[in-house]
């Protein structure tokens, strides 16, 4: 774009299958959603933008609400820009949808301007392999789980905390002191329990760390008390095992005000 060149940004709210994608960002080894994203929008207005999220999701999760935004040549209404981008990404074989599209001052940021994520981990409990839900969620065949006693544990983790036992080895993030708000299991019906996760921030793998070691308390191979423990440990080697990418879902990005706000749909 020239220097020139008036510019004006745009918020959008986008669902993807994390299925075929390297993750959220760019990477030099296979393709990712912001890659496919980007493409479509240099299709659209010869831009060569590099955009921003509200976070980075690893290969194989999903979003049902990852907030965006990116600066393109100023002219097109948003509705025009989300219409368009759809409609190339269509093309293009994505499995990338806008959800919806604004204008934003220039003061807005997807990553910075957010004050929440929420997070959704579906597990499958039934002998059956999945079909239609494979890659979509955690199959769990063995025994069913007790929903109470994951609840049970998940209370011990709530609020501010040295989460070192539930980040990745190779997490950047410079403390790993968060504040989990939301930690809860649900049963949505005979086989299927939704584990919902809500903080500011979370830590590389600290949803899917905590959904693994909640999974050891609902079949009986810890109790609350031991999940508790393994926090206060303060080690990666205390943990249960991290549950797969692939049950992971973004779900929503909050804001203060109702710009950029985006919620599960």
């Amino acid at each position: 774009m020239s220097d020139e060149q008036p510019t004006q940004r745009y918020r959008a709210t986008v669902e993807y299958d994390g299925t075929p994608y390297k993750g959220f960002q760019r990477q030099a080894n296979g393709h990712s959603v912001q890659q496919a994203i980007e493409e479509a929008i240099y299709s659209l207005c010869g831009a060569d933008v590099r955009l921003t999220a509200a976070g980075r999701t690893d290969t194989g999760v999903h979003a049902l609400a990852q907030v965006i935004h990116f600066d393109i040549p100023a002219g097109k209404t948003p509705f025009r820009v989300m219409e368009a981008l759809n409609a190339l990404l269509v093309q293009a074989n994505e499995r990338v949808a806008f959800l919806d599209c604004e204008t934003v001052g220039n003061d807005f940021s997807a990553r910075f301007s957010a004050t929440g994520r929420r997070y959704l981990y579906r597990i499958i409990n039934r002998r059956a392999p999945l079909t239609v839900e494979r890659e979509r969620a955690w199959w769990i065949r063995k025994g069913l789980l007790d929903v109470d006693r994951m609840n049970e544990g998940a209370k011990r983790l709530l609020g501010t905390h040295d989460f070192t036992t539930f980040r990745a080895a190779d997490c950047q993030a410079k403390s790993p002191i968060r504040t989990l708000d939301e930690l809860w299991a649900e049963r949505i019906d005979e086989h299927e329990i939704h584990i919902h996760a809500a903080a500011r921030s979370f830590l590389h793998n600290q949803v899917r760390s905590l959904a693994g070691s909640l999974k050891l308390v609902g079949d009986g191979k810890w109790s609350a008390d031991d999940l508790k423990q393994a926090l206060e440990a303060m080690d990666r080697k205390a943990c249960g095992p991290v549950a797969p990418a692939h049950g992971l879902y973004l779900s929503a990005v909050s804001y203060r005000s109702a710009e950029g706000a985006s919620q599960p749909n």
